[in-house]
């Protein structure tokens, strides 16, 4: 039986260590994607039997992709695999290139996805009903995904409200990327489609996102993080949760750390802050958080306690080079008990 699935893309990622995208001569390859790294974290990390949902092309990169996703411990039998044409024709795999960054230099992602296979799932592909009736426990997906086509919103929202009719906590992070909303309606379109699909939602990750007009309109301070989430709670009356990391960037290798969320019964709650926390690869960090929060949620340890999973262990996956987490359970509760970096022999 699996506990938590995920919908998402999985794409290659090319990573040139600390070099750069356009004058290395060798890459680390990974894999990677925003709702897909969180099962991984709660595989690995947490120890929950978790799947994800995805489409890929059957050739070599395809099957490169789920080896990685076979070491990294994920079900891989929700996978749709799509015929090759030989070229990319008519479907594709998804690849990422991301330099890490370095002091004044920021990190830096160049997606290659478009025409995806994942991006080509329409609504009737999956049989949600099935999926949902094994017992599964926890779902989550989020606006990467949803923004990769206009099919995948309908897959989305298709699969969210399966997972409700079944009685399955659903959560969503926002997750939004500007350069899959270009030419598509941009940040507004980008937020009318998170609004249709967070109404579905126990759990909203990443809830700043939805704060202000549309997003990354919104800036907000330290002190004004709880008014920001009591206004998207105002949106969401269904959401039970709301959490959000909080980072400062003084440098690509150094920030500032921590989070905060919103539920009902606890109203407005704040992790410890992390401050100079050093950096060695920050992407997946937020998928990590939300891997935490969700172990802590399904625990039954308290909102409190689910916010210090999720920041211990997204701090923890910046210390790696990667998308996906190589922290352990006993690293982020002793990390949450305030352990140092000392030497462990």
């Amino acid at each position: 039986m699996i506990d938590v699935v995920a919908l998402g893309e999985v794409m290659l990622r090319f990573d040139p260590g600390e070099g750069r995208i356009r004058t290395t001569r060798s890459f680390q390859v990974w894999e990677g994607g925003g709702e897909y790294n969180v099962v991984r974290g709660l595989r690995r990390c947490f120890g929950l039997r978790t799947a994800v949902v995805t489409s890929l092309a059957d050739n070599a990169v395809g099957r490169l992709v789920e080896d990685l996703m076979l070491q990294g411990g994920v079900d891989t039998s929700l996978i749709r695999w799509v015929p090759d044409d030989g070229i990319g024709r008519t479907a594709r795999n998804g690849l990422n290139f991301v330099e890490r960054g370095f002091g004044i230099r920021g990190a830096l992602g160049v997606s290659d996805r478009a025409h995806s296979a994942v991006s080509q799932l329409r609504k009737g592909d999956v049989d949600w009903d099935a999926v949902f009736g094994a017992g599964v426990r926890w779902f989550h997906t989020g606006g990467i995904f949803a923004g990769l086509s206009d099919t995948t919103v309908d897959v989305a929202d298709e699969a969210m409200a399966a997972a409700r009719r079944h009685g399955v906590t659903v959560s969503y992070d926002p997750n939004y990327r500007p350069s899959l909303w270009a030419g598509r309606g941009g940040p507004e379109r980008a937020r009318e489609v998170d609004l249709r699909l967070a109404r579905y939602a126990d759990v909203v990750v990443g809830a700043l996102g939805l704060a202000g007009a549309y997003p990354g309109q919104a800036r907000v301070g330290a002190d004004e993080v709880a008014d920001a989430l009591a206004e998207v709670a105002g949106l969401l009356p269904g959401a039970q949760v709301l959490a959000t990391t909080l980072r400062e960037v003084p440098s690509a290798g150094v920030n500032d750390w921590s989070s905060a969320a919103w539920s009902a019964e606890t109203g407005f709650v704040s992790s410890p802050r992390m401050p100079g926390l050093q950096v060695l690869d920050r992407i997946g960090s937020g998928d990590a958080f939300a891997a935490g929060l969700i172990h802590g949620l399904l625990g039954g340890t308290g909102l409190e306690r689910a916010l210090a999973y999720g920041t211990a262990h997204g701090a923890l996956t910046m210390t790696t080079p990667g998308d996906v987490s190589m922290a352990s359970l006993a690293e982020v509760e002793a990390l949450i008990a305030g352990a140092s970096a000392a030497v462990r022999r």
